[in-house]
Parts: structure tokens; C-alpha cells; sequence
């Protein structure tokens, strides 16, 4: 079977569509036409502002003019990520989704269901010709991935519904009034390049196999950081086998848990077999920890060619300690949402910049401003004792669970209707969304979130359920019906 023909079938085709065109955060271009392109074809009206959201609408069917209007929700980017080999242009080339059992996902890449399903739903529903609903509104904007740019520019007056469905939350069957805010915290250090001293050995040690998976959603699981793994090792070889520091990378996007990283290093040929003989050891040790969690975890070493020179010996001890001591993980849980994360950091990224930098990327989320600006200042501080120069990206608020929701209200009782009276979960979530941001610019938009399930977003590993995808259309028609009713 192909994607296109799952069911339903509407909202599956305009998702294997928009697998097809390149949309990396703030290069929305090709999508932001596809979506004009479809406004277009399918005689519906639409208007896009000067950040690139475009909003796309439809009337009121016969007999509900006086329902209120109702926006939905997405975002058009996606993150690019991929497995080491995979040959692929983000910028150009399409995605390789295909079927796998119950899921769909693709081959060696991010699949893009985060937001693209969001996009495909709401596009579907502007064309369900025999829906009885009130005016419906698509709301889609850009840059989520990457600081919520689109949701911050937007300006009053642009949208217009009394309700809004955000169509980024992940796991059907659960409706999500609530989320986390959050800040990212970036620290640069300058080393001075030494020539390697003479008789070393170089060799590159690797972290790679693990999950990895969104900095929000997966922090309370326990994966390993490979970047964690990897300073570890290395913190304590400097001393112990007079190691010099030749390159330190890893990671990649600022929300996602690192799932691997490298470094090349190099000691006196003589303590070759010494650290290589604590380096299985050290495998076998980490491989023991995260049984029943990241099973394929690898950490290989291989020889290399010597390299000439290498960051000087101060940096390097800076830099690894920094590494082993930076907080990574959940911080704290919240006393007012049983089993949700309050809290929480994310160790990033390390990055090489120019000949001499090296750019830490770390970021942080709560769903108490107070404890987000708190934990943003102790890492602050640790890069600042480090003497590294510290910087943070534009910090985005929370969202505070509303449980009087009207659209609450009306949305389980949709669900309850729809699936033989079976209740929804009502949570917050700890990743980011960007109904906070809506809420500041329109104090009296009645929000919840809703999606269908997915696995391992962010990672190539990103996949989604293919029957989830079904129960969540049939819930998000049956809201606008109960809000036409209303």
C-alpha cells in the first residue's frame, strides 16, 4: 500500500506531498508556496504577513454563520537530521517516507511529521466540503524549530477565531492545555593552537547508537548524552595520560538530545594501550548503565593520522571539565501535574567555529518562569567560571493550564462522543509550543493542543502511528462540528 492511500485518504496525500518539499527552519520558501499554490487551486482565501505566516480560510457552512470562529494551528518547518552516511540536500531534496508495519517514517532521516501532519490536517479540513462547522481559519507559521519566530512576530489583528487547535502535540488520545518555556543558554570558547608535541599517538574516539530524541518531550527517559558519555571519558585521560586535545564535536540542534559526538586526541605512544584497554572498559561500563534504554549504543575508537596541532592544554582542561560538569536532564517534576517534568536542561551541542572557537549550545525549559530563569543562570554561571562568553537566544513563555477551558470542555466531550465514551487525558506538556506566544498577543484565545502519536521526533528514528492518525482527524471534525452546535 502506499502512504497516500492510508486513510484517511485526504489528509495522507497532502502529507506525502508536503514530504516532498524542502522546508528547514527559515527556508519555508518552497512550502509556504505549496501551500499558497493549494489556498489557490482549491478557491480558498488566504493572506501572509511580513514574517512569512500565511493564513488560509474558509466560511461558515450554510446555516452556522453565527458559530465562532475557530483558527488551526501549525508550523511549517521541520528538523533536519539525519544518520551519519545518508546522502542528502535538506535544501533541495525530498524525504523518503515509506510504511513500516503500524508506522510510517523514512529512510535515514527526520520524516517531518512534526509539523507536516499538522499542515495536512489542517489543510484537509479547509476542503471537507460536507462539514457543518463555523468559520475555520489555518494559521501556519515559520521558524518553530528554531526560537518560535513566526509565532513571535505575529501581529494583531491577523488571525481572528475565538478558539485555537494547535496541531503539534504528539500522542493521540491526549489533549494538552499547558506547556513549558524556555531559553537557550550558548557559551563560546577561544583556544590558542599548540604544534602536537612529538611521539603522540592520535586516535578518534566515537559515541553513536543512541536514541537521542526531543529535548522536551523525551528528557525524562534517561538517554544517554553522547556528549556527556564522551567528557567523561576524556575529562579525567588529560591528567592521567597526558592527553592533548586535537578537535571535540557533537550533537547537532539546540532541541534535540545529542546523539552522537567525537574527539580526536592524542597521547604519548607509550600510553596507547593503557588508554585503550580503559576505553573498552569504560564502554562496557556505559553499555551496563543504559541497558533497557539505549541498547545500541557504540563507543569505537580507530587510529589517525598525527595531527600537527591541537588546542593548547588550559582550554582543553576547561573545556572537558565544563563538559563533565554541565547539568544535563530533569532538574525538577511538578508538584501541580502528576509525572511532568518541571524543569529540565539539555547539553546540546559542541561545535567548531572558525580556527579557534568552539560554540557550546545548551537549552533550558520550565514550566515556572522563575525556575526556568534559575536553572538559565546556573549554567550561565558555570560557562561564566569557565571563562567562557555566555549568550542566550530570545526566551519564550509558558503556557499555564487553563482547566475552565471552554474549548476544553466542548473538545472531551467531542472525544468522549466520537470513541464510545471514552475520556481523553488532559496534560501539559514540557516541550515548547507556541500557544504562549499567541496568548500574548490575544489575551482572550482559548487554546488546546492535540496531535496523533509519534515516536522519536526530532531523530531519524521519527515516526508516526499510522492508525493514531485516523482517530486524531476524526476528533479534530468532531470539535468544529460541536463548536458550530455551540
Amino acid at each position: 500500500m502506499e502512504i497516500r492511500e492510508l486513510e484517511p485518504v485526504s489528509v495522507w496525500g497532502i502529507f506525502e506531498e508536503i514530504t516532498k518539499v524542502p522546508r528547514p527552519s527559515k527556508k519555508e520558501e518552497k512550502i509556504r508556496a505549496y501551500i499558497k499554490n493549494f489556498a489557490t487551486a482549491h478557491k480558498l482565501q488566504y493572506k501572509e504577513d511580513e514574517a512569512g505566516n500565511i493564513l488560509v480560510s474558509r466560511p461558515a457552512s450554510p446555516g452556522c454563520g453565527n458559530a465562532p470562529a475557530v483558527t488551526l494551528q501549525a508550523h511549517m518547518d521541520m528538523v533536519c537530521d539525519k544518520v551519519e552516511g545518508v546522502k542528502i540536500d535538506f535544501d533541495k531534496d525530498p524525504l523518503k517516507p515509506y510504511i513500516d508495519g503500524d508506522w510510517v517514517t523514512a529512510e535515514g532521516t527526520t520524516l517531518g511529521a512534526d509539523n507536516g501532519i499538522g499542515i495536512a490536517a489542517a489543510l484537509a479540513l479547509l476542503t471537507e466540503k460536507e462539514l457543518p462547522t463555523g468559520p475555520i481559519e489555518a494559521l501556519f507559521t515559520v521558524d518553530e524549530e528554531t526560537g518560535l519566530g513566526g509565532a513571535k512576530a505575529l501581529k494583531d489583528g491577523f488571525i481572528s477565531g475565538k478558539y485555537l487547535i494547535n496541531l503539534d502535540s504528539e500522542e493521540e488520545g491526549e489533549i494538552f492545555i499547558g506547556c513549558a518555556g524556555g531559553a537557550d543558554t550558548t557559551a563560546t570558547f577561544v583556544h590558542n593552537p599548540m604544534m602536537s608535541p612529538p611521539n603522540y599517538h592520535f586516535m578518534k574516539i566515537s559515541v553513536s547508537g543512541l536514541k537521542g530524541g526531543h529535548s522536551g518531550g523525551d528528557i525524562h527517559l534517561g538517554r544517554g548524552n553522547a556528549i556527556k558519555i564522551l567528557s567523561r571519558f576524556l575529562c579525567p585521560a588529560m591528567d592521567k595520560y597526558n592527553m592533548v586535545l586535537a578537535s571535540f564535536e557533537g550533537g547537532s540542534l539546540r532541541n534535540a538530545i545529542p546523539r552522537e559526538a567525537s574527539a580526536v586526541i592524542g597521547v604519548p605512544a607509550d600510553n596507547r594501550e593503557r588508554i585503550t584497554v580503559e576505553l573498552n572498559m569504560y564502554a562496557a561500563t556505559v553499555r551496563e548503565e543504559l541497558q533497557g534504554v539505549d541498547e545500541d549504543f557504540t563507543m569505537q575508537w580507530e587510529s589517525v593520522e598525527p595531527c600537527k596541532v591541537a588546542m593548547d592544554r588550559q582550554t582543553s582542561f576547561v573545556l572537558l571539565n565544563t563538559l563533565n560538569a554541565c547539568p544535563h536532564g530533569v532538574i525538577s517534576m511538578s508538584a501541580e501535574m502528576k509525572g511532568l517534568v518541571e524543569t529540565s536542561t539539555n547539553l546540546a551541542s559542541v561545535k567548531k567555529s572558525g580556527e579557534n572557537r568552539i560554540i557550546v549550545s545548551t537549552s533550558q525549559r520550565s514550566s515556572v518562569d522563575s525556575m526556568k530563569e534559575a536553572i538559565v543562570g546556573s549554567v550561565e554561571s558555570l560557562f561564566m567560571l569557565a571563562g567562557a562568553k555566555v549568550s542566550h537566544g530570545d526566551a519564550y513563555p509558558g503556557w499555564r493550564p487553563d482547566r475552565k477551558s471552554e474549548l476544553l470542555k466542548i473538545a472531551v466531550d467531542a472525544y468522549k462522543e466520537s470513541f464510545n465514551d471514552k475520556k481523553p487525558q488532559v496534560k501539559a506538556i514540557h516541550a515548547g509550543l507556541e500557544c504562549a506566544l499567541f496568548l500574548k498577543k490575544y489575551p482572550s484565545l482559548d487554546m488546546i493542543s492535540i496531535g496523533p502519536t509519534m515516536a522519536d521526533v526530532h531523530t531519524p528514528d521519527e515516526r508516526m502511528h499510522i492508525p493514531s492518525v485516523e482517530r486524531f482527524y476524526t476528533f479534530l471534525k468532531a470539535i468544529l462540528v460541536k463548536v458550530a452546535e455551540q
